[in-house]
């Protein structure tokens, strides 16, 4: 039967048909521009060759190639095959060569570094004693220093000092985040050194007393685990979920003259966060940053590594929380800081100086900015992303000393930005919802250089295929909310016939599915997956609810304590205001989503209406009991303060679950454990209803390797066409 389907739907389609393979073995990816690294001061960039054997320095102006930096064919003493990735001393006189990447978490991994002397081409070990972490260079390039085995080491490149010794796999970590500081606050470096070389401050993570969580691990395949081939192993960590113990955080700080430790003191929660530490151009002074539990007050506190002593230089008493987007947007500089808040309803940029004292918002309006660029100490004119025309659009933005604000980026559609290190042009991207990226360089005058790469190549590839376009539209729901969102139908579409609708969401808190940008969709690459689903006879429609993104604080924030609800009626209200429209087969309509999008998507099919007649939840949190505490705190607070709010769950709902029913998740997700869907099945049992699950074994929160991302979306392709046709 699903066979027939298939074959009837390619020859009714009007171009060349996709292939799930095409789709999954990124056929249709665009060419991107990644790994420029602007160097400071200066119109010129440096990157990665692309043979990786060479980092090249090139003009942001001309894009001529000004010199070579590394070459692995030019090198006294070691020889290495290849670069991953490289970091570049202050003075530019020595260079880190990564390689031997092995991953960790989301953002951290081990490697083997190269000290490479840009003087004498000479390269070196960093060091023998094993594999490395976040390796960081002093101000004045003669120290480097880094983790090993969670203890932190000081170099030289010829003698290593060992500065903690108390390091300790599941108990005691220095200069790296734990699992949900690096998840959830999105950074993997804790170390700060001193602005003459003389300082080194660490975050200290004390994680005795976090409860562990154990993943089962098999022999598998791709990855395979040959010792686990006749037993099963297990892969053990310290993950803290919602209402239970966090790491215990400090700051220390070492004197590399007296090889004396202390211990910062400032005000903090037992139960506080110390989300970042930041170098400054004084000795005499880091930035730490602390939050409270609750993530609704950031501080800023001047620290002195010399003394520990510290003092409060900005406070953020936040409406219901601190975006971690906001915090990760500030910017400390010479002699000011660049602090992004949404105090006033939008998200927008404050000047202070470095010691504290607000001189001014730097651009006001009822937009959210995006992404902070940096700010010109010798100008006064701050870089920026917002949202500013309409939520769905990105514009790259220059704010001048007297708060005139221009647009660089007059083409409609997604334009981000990476800034030359003087300020003085950047490389746009540029894209739409149906077009793939163009790269072009701008000076900050917003005029256009030079074009640098496009897709047209891709673009001509894919006309044979002869896709639909992704069409915005808005509608109220019945509680006077107005959404915006997108839909794809069938390049034959008929408006006098009725078609299955699939609907795809995310909806976590500030994300965006509706935009008008060439990687949205489930799989990027320019809604590929969801025109494949047209194919099937299927229209796609997405639309982003309540919470989500880019509308200010008031919408974004307003699931705040009660994660689900709003959420789960907004995907509801789609359903109901797409059955009415004359081409929807208003008895089959499907929805599906991923991680967050899982949940919702439980939760819709849960929500008492029955408007879904069939669901894909994939990787989804069931109940944020047992989700990480920063995120869901940030959200929820505790389960202790909040019980009514994290009753609303799927578990609880789950008498109400309407519709058939597909559950995919990795047995080895180490984001949202296995044990959400083993619980949500365990409920759909004994709540005596049907459905289907598929794991996969060795698999994490991406569910990728080898044939995986095949299988998976075949799975959910499947789902709908026996269900919804």
């Amino acid at each position: 039967m699903c066979a027939a389907f298939f074959t009837a739907a390619m020859y009714a389609f009007a171009g060349e048909p996709i292939t799930l393979k095409d789709m999954t073995s990124n056929v249709f990816a665009a060419k991107t521009i990644s790994g420029i690294n602007p160097l400071k001061g200066t119109s010129d960039y440096a990157q990665i060759s692309d043979d990786w054997k060479r980092i090249v320095t090139f003009s942001f102006v001309t894009g001529k190639e000004t010199g070579v930096l590394f070459d692995v064919n030019k090198t006294n003493g070691e020889k290495i095959k290849q670069i991953e990735s490289y970091e570049i001393s202050d003075n530019g006189q020595f260079i880190l060569i990564q390689t031997q990447t092995k991953r960790i978490y989301r953002r951290s991994f081990t490697a083997e570094f190269y000290l490479y002397n840009v003087k004498d081409k000479s390269l070196k070990k960093l060091s023998t004693g094993g594999a490395q972490q976040i390796p960081t260079f002093s101000p004045n390039g003669k120290y480097i220093a880094f983790v090993r085995q969670n203890n932190v080491f000081i170099t030289d490149g010829t003698t290593e000092k060992q500065v903690t010794t108390d390091g300790k796999f599941n108990e005691i970590i220095n200069g790296l985040p734990d699992w949900v500081n690096e998840e959830e606050f999105g950074f993997n470096n804790a170390l700060a050194w001193g602005a003459d070389s003389k300082t080194l401050s660490w975050i200290r993570y004390d994680e005795s007393k976090v409860k562990t969580y154990s993943l089962q691990m098999f022999e598998g395949a791709k990855p395979t685990f040959k010792k686990y081939e006749v037993y099963p192993g297990d892969y053990s960590y310290k993950y803290p979920k919602a209402g239970e113990d966090n790491s215990k955080v400090s700051v220390l700080s070492y004197a590399l003259e007296t090889g004396k430790t202390l211990t910062y003191s400032f005000p903090l929660d037992a139960d506080g966060y110390i989300p970042r530490i930041k170098s400054t151009k004084f000795a005499d002074r880091i930035v730490i940053y602390t939050m409270n539990r609750h993530q609704d007050v950031l501080n800023l506190y001047k620290a002195n590594p010399m003394t520990g002593e510290c003092s409060l230089l900005i406070k953020e008493n936040a409406n219901k929380y601190v975006k971690e987007e906001a915090m990760e947007g500030i910017r400390i500089m010479d002699d000011y800081i660049l602090f992004p808040s949404d105090r006033d309803g939008f998200m927008h940029l404050y000047l202070y100086t470095i010691d504290g004292k607000l001189i001014r918002q730097i651009e006001k309006g009822k937009y959210d900015v995006i992404d902070v660029y940096g700010f010109d100490e010798k100008t006064g004119k701050t870089y920026f992303q917002a949202a500013a025309k309409t939520p769905m659009q990105r514009e790259v933005y220059v704010a001048d000393k007297n708060g005139k604000v221009t647009c660089l980026t007059p083409q409609a559609g997604w334009n981000s930005a990476v800034f030359s290190g003087d300020y003085k042009y950047f490389l746009n991207n540029w894209s739409n919802r149906n077009t793939p990226y163009s790269f072009a360089i701008y000076n900050n005058k917003g005029k256009v250089v030079r074009e640098v790469l496009n897709n047209n190549k891709l673009i001509k590839a894919m006309a044979k295929y002869d896709l639909p376009t992704r069409d915005f539209f808005k509608f109220t729901t019945s509680e006077g909310v107005e959404l915006n969102g997108y839909m794809v139908k069938p390049k034959n579409f008929d408006p006098n016939k009725k078609y299955p609708v699939v609907f795809f969401q995310y909806s976590g808190p500030g994300s965006q599915q509706v935009v008008d940008r060439w990687s949205v969709g489930a799989m990027g690459a320019g809604g590929i997956y969801e025109s494949y689903l047209t194919q099937q006879g299927f229209i796609v429609a997405v639309v982003d609810g309540r919470g989500t993104g880019a509308r200010g604080s008031e919408f974004e924030k307003c699931t705040y304590l009660k994660l689900g609800d709003l959420e789960s009626k907004d995907q509801v209200e789609a359903a109901l205001w797409a059955k009415k429209q004359p081409y929807v087969d208003a008895e089959n309509i499907g929805i599906w989503g991923w991680s967050f999008g899982g949940f919702n998507t439980l939760m819709s099919l849960s929500e008492g209406r029955n408007a879904f007649k069939a669901g894909v939840s994939v990787a989804p949190p069931t109940n944020w009991r047992w989700y990480d505490t920063v995120y869901t705190e940030r959200y929820m607070r505790t389960p202790q303060e909040n019980p009514s709010g994290y009753a609303v769950n799927p578990i609880e709902r789950v008498k109400n679950m309407n519709g058939k029913l597909l559950i995919c998740h990795g047995i080895a997700d180490d984001n949202v454990h296995i044990q959400h869907a083993y619980e949500y099945s365990e409920a759909l049992i004994q709540a005596d209803k049907d459905f289907k699950e598929n794991f996969y074994t060795n698999r994490n929160h991406g569910i990728y390797g080898g044939n995986t991302r095949n299988h998976l979306f075949r799975q959910i392709t499947d789902w709908f066409v026996q269900n919804l046709k």
